[in-house]
């Protein structure tokens, strides 16, 4: 018998929930402006964390996977697609939004994911991508069996260009509200980068229960394009 990686990857033991969806969502919210009524859609939605914070935002969610969560499905309207080449089963220019984390790097090309991103986003609507930095996860970034291709700022920047989007953002982002909300501690996490490598950084936060060994030196890119 084999499991789905939803059962393995989102493995409440190995994957706990935790409040951290909800701050993700809130500040990317205000930090670009996001009309909380707006429709949302997130590609890749898996365990529905995300989608769930984002509806408590206000947002009208909708979510799309290859694989559906089935107690997800009983609070939000969920699609099944392999989003790497069947088409979205939504018009054109249908969301103010469209989000994932943690999918694009799952295919070798991401040319069938973003053509679908734009059509079915309103004109004016935003995209917004975050991904593992592959300059501080290469150490691990195959750890995940399904990861394809990696990015950096660079590559993301790129691909948003390369399919049309404008008013580009790209950088590298901290999984760690404290750095939102107090920014010069960014000195403190890229001091920490220069001398404590991926892997050691993990093994600290585990021994510790510190999270800010990991994600100061763990980070992700985070995208955001307009239609």
């Amino acid at each position: 018998m084999s499991n789905s990686y939803l059962d393995v990857i989102y493995d409440e033991e190995r994957t706990p929930k935790t409040n951290y969806p909800y701050q993700l969502a809130r500040h990317l919210s205000h930090r670009f402006s996001f009309r909380e009524s707006g429709k949302l859609l997130e590609l890749g939605c898996g365990r529905g964390d995300f989608l769930l914070a984002f509806k408590r935002l206000g947002f009208e969610c909708q979510g799309i996977d290859k694989e559906i969560h089935p107690a997800l499905a009983k609070e939000i309207k969920l699609s099944r697609a392999d989003l790497g080449k069947e088409k979205f089963p939504f018009p054109d220019n249908t969301f103010d939004i469209v989000y994932h984390k943690s999918l694009i790097e799952h295919f070798y090309s991401p040319h069938h994911l973003m053509e679908e991103t734009y059509r079915v986003l309103k004109p004016g609507g935003k995209v917004v991508i975050l991904t593992p930095d592959w300059v501080s996860t290469m150490k691990i970034f195959y750890e995940d069996i399904t990861h394809c291709r990696p990015y950096d700022t660079t590559a993301l920047r790129d691909t948003l260009t390369m399919y049309g989007f404008k008013n580009i953002e790209v950088e590298k982002f901290h999984q760690l509200p404290i750095v939102w909300k107090i920014p010069a501690i960014k000195i403190v996490t890229g001091l920490l980068r220069l001398f404590l490598p991926t892997v050691p950084a993990r093994k600290i936060t585990e021994a510790t229960g510190i999270k800010f060994f990991r994600w100061s030196v763990e980070l992700m890119v985070l995208g955001v394009g307009t239609k």
